[in-house]
């Protein structure tokens, strides 16, 4: 019997599946809004039927874009597009979920189809913050660094982005610790040279993440899951790594989190980062089984057994795919198919439906 088409509870919320559509920037929006495309694009997934759908990850800020055309959930307006989002996901059975971002440093840069390259605020850019003043690269001016009252500002920026994605009618909230943004920024060692309460000791690196954790949690409804995505490595010695990457997921476990999202990589331009198939399942194995908390896989994972295999040999507890899903918005139907699955499609399509 097939795992990957195995239902998992997480408190309230039952997915139907362990296949979930992770956050992918679509940089398609305008002051922050939803539109017709967000609708059309996670729609298309939801007739694929997947257990869990991500929106991108939505700016808790305007300064938390990472470009002009990010997603966002930094003002009471956002909510009406994305409330019909939701319910048009989960009237087709899915569970949604939102990612609340703050880029960091990464911020202020044009869509990547437009250069992908630093934005200065005389062309619509704006200025941006960090742990300290080390810029993501050369071709980057310095960042601001965060004082108490900024620090402050993020905080309270994640939690009004909770509240307002419980209000959007999320199931699933994740927070963006991962892929070099600003909470990474915080967790490694290469970027945050800090001296005050937030830099230093690995208690110190981890206090931003925790906190943004406890707040999230103040809005977020308790029976309700909450995931955190982290890059388990920086694939650079002296950078963040598995080991803290453990320790960090057992203390959130202890915080009420439900789940740690494994990803890698993304704090430094120059990292050697080893891609390879289901190059990053590693990571969701080794945090599953010494944290002891649920982990989802991510990375190159393209095929129904690729999957199978993943939540089958106890590897992971959900898998996320991301250009899979680009390239095949019914993933999961055909997954089904070729792992001799029966799943319901919906009654529109049931005549283009395999009947061997």
């Amino acid at each position: 019997m097939s795992k990957l088409f195995k239902p998992l509870q997480i408190k309230d919320i039952e997915f139907n599946n362990r296949i979930t559509v992770s956050p992918m920037c679509m940089y398609s929006s305008e002051d922050g809004f939803s539109n017709d495309w967000h609708l059309v694009h996670l729609g298309s997934r939801a007739i694929g039927r997947p257990g869990l759908i991500f929106t991108e990850a939505a700016a808790v800020s305007p300064e938390g874009r990472i470009t002009p055309d990010d997603l966002g959930i930094w003002k009471d307006e956002h909510i009406p597009g994305l409330r019909k989002i939701t319910d048009f996901l989960k009237s087709h059975g899915t569970v949604a979920g939102i990612q609340l971002a703050h880029a960091g440093r990464k911020a202020s840069t044009t869509s990547p189809w437009k250069g992908g390259k630093f934005l200065d605020p005389q062309n619509g850019g704006w200025q941006t913050v960090a742990p300290g003043p080390k810029p993501f690269d050369d071709s980057n001016p310095a960042p601001r660094e965060l004082d108490k009252a900024g620090i402050e500002k993020v905080i309270a920026d994640f939690k009004a982005a909770a509240k307002r994605s419980r209000e959007a009618g999320f199931q699933v909230a994740e927070i963006h610790a991962a892929h070099g943004y600003l909470l990474h920024q915080f967790l490694s060692p290469l970027s945050n040279s800090r001296t005050d309460k937030f830099g230093g000791s690995f208690e110190n690196r981890i206090r931003l993440v925790l906190e943004v954790v406890d707040v999230v949690k103040k809005e977020w409804p308790q029976n309700f899951p909450l995931f955190v995505r982290i890059s388990a490595t920086d694939w650079v010695d002296g950078g963040w790594n598995i080991e803290e990457s453990v320790a960090l997921s057992k203390i959130l476990k202890t915080k009420g989190v439900d789940l740690i999202d494994c990803s890698s990589g993304g704090l430094v331009p120059d990292a050697k980062i080893p891609v390879a198939k289901g190059y990053q399942t590693q990571f969701a194995h080794r945090i599953k089984t010494e944290a002891e908390i649920k982990t989802g896989a991510v990375g190159l994972i393209t095929t129904a057994e690729e999957a199978e295999e993943i939540i089958g040999s106890g590897k992971a507890d959900l898998v996320f795919l991301a250009r899979e899903f680009l390239r095949n918005p019914y993933f999961p139907l055909n997954a089904a198919k070729n792992l001799g699955v029966e799943i319901e499609w919906v009654p529109q399509y049931q005549r283009a439906k395999p009947r061997n």
